[in-house]
């Protein structure tokens, strides 16, 4: 049975073949071959520059909202504490990625240690889960402020939202610790060649020559219930909120309470969207190109990071005003 990778990244990898030049007698190889974008290697240098342009602004986006959360009072909030979160999820989420996807694109460099390899792997799919459980931290406080605005300060206060924070991250990183510790495990005697950008789980596991069925059906495991459960507790939330909202007795009361969580809903269909297109696109686009599923796989990882910053940028007023200042602080 196939792993599904979390967050619907099914399947992507596609059958391939390698010649024997390629193959490898190692327990454990020395190195991995990333190909990159197979079939797309002489537009790698175009392919790059979204790819760096992304980054840039998932940097300076990230930063710049660590840095107003920090130095702006109004925004000391469970939210934005979220929020914060959130932003060095993304950081260390897209730096698990794109410096070595550049370095294939611009350099040719595409070997990469085994060890390495594997924590790319446990990285990514690591603060991916995180990402995924801040998302329903940011429902649950959402929820609490709509529908019990006046308990809200007492419900979610400072030392909650850092036992949500630490809870998150341990579930991310008890949760896929079992992905680096089985590949150690598994003999290596096919190829050393994953043809992918980076070190995705389902990647790695294909190439070992053992029995890859703890793996497999663990990883369904790690999915179904993370994603499941995330999923089904952002859409409970949402629920009732959409029922204290269209509760309200005026037009302009349940737009200006639908507001508050705008951003939070489009940040989570941002973050969603993509990888099911992506699941959908695997399962029933059977003729569907190996590059498009690569290129997909990458899409559905980095773009959220990039549009979350944005999209809370334009539409919490707080922030806009503050940046608005600093910029215009600058230049007077």
């Amino acid at each position: 049975m196939q792993e599904t990778p979390f967050c619907l990244r099914v399947g992507h990898l596609l059958p391939y073949s390698m010649s024997d030049s390629n193959m490898t007698d190692s327990t454990n190889p020395s190195t991995f071959i990333l190909l990159g974008i197979p079939g797309l290697k002489a537009s790698h240098v175009w392919i790059s520059i979204p790819f760096c342009t992304m980054y840039a602004i998932t940097f300076l986006g990230n930063i710049t909202i660590l840095f107003i959360v920090k130095m702006e009072p109004s925004l000391h909030w469970p939210m934005y504490y979220f929020l914060c979160m959130l932003a060095v999820t993304d950081l260390v989420l897209s730096t698990s990625i794109v410096p070595k996807t550049l370095s294939i694109f611009w350099f040719n460099y595409r070997e990469i240690d085994f060890s390495a390899c594997l924590t790319q792997m446990y990285f990514i799919h690591c603060f991916s889960a995180m990402g995924s459980g801040i998302f329903v931290a940011m429902a649950v406080d959402r929820y609490v402020a709509i529908c019990h605005p006046l308990r809200h300060s007492t419900i979610l206060t400072n030392p909650v939202v850092a036992k949500i924070g630490v809870a998150v991250m341990l579930r991310g990183i008890l949760l896929i610790l079992p992905y680096p510790f089985l590949g150690t495990r598994w003999p290596y005697c096919r190829t050393n060649i994953i043809p992918h950008s980076y070190c995705e789980h389902i990647a790695v596991v294909k190439l070992a020559c053992g029995d890859i069925s703890v793996s497999s059906y663990y990883g369904l495991s790690v999915t179904f219930l993370v994603m499941g459960l995330d999923v089904f507790s952002i859409t409970v939330s949402y629920i009732q909120i959409l029922r204290v909202i269209f509760s309200l007795p005026t037009k302009d009361a349940r737009l200006k309470t639908f507001r508050t969580c705008s951003s939070h809903l489009c940040v989570t269909l941002a973050s969603y969207i993509p990888p099911l297109f992506s699941f959908l696109t695997h399962r029933f686009g059977h003729n569907v190109p190996l590059h498009f599923h690569i290129l997909m796989a990458n899409v559905y990882l980095l773009l959220p990071p990039m549009l979350n910053p944005i999209i809370y940028g334009v539409n919490t007023k707080q922030i806009w005003d503050r940046l608005l200042r600093l910029f215009t602080h600058k230049g007077t």
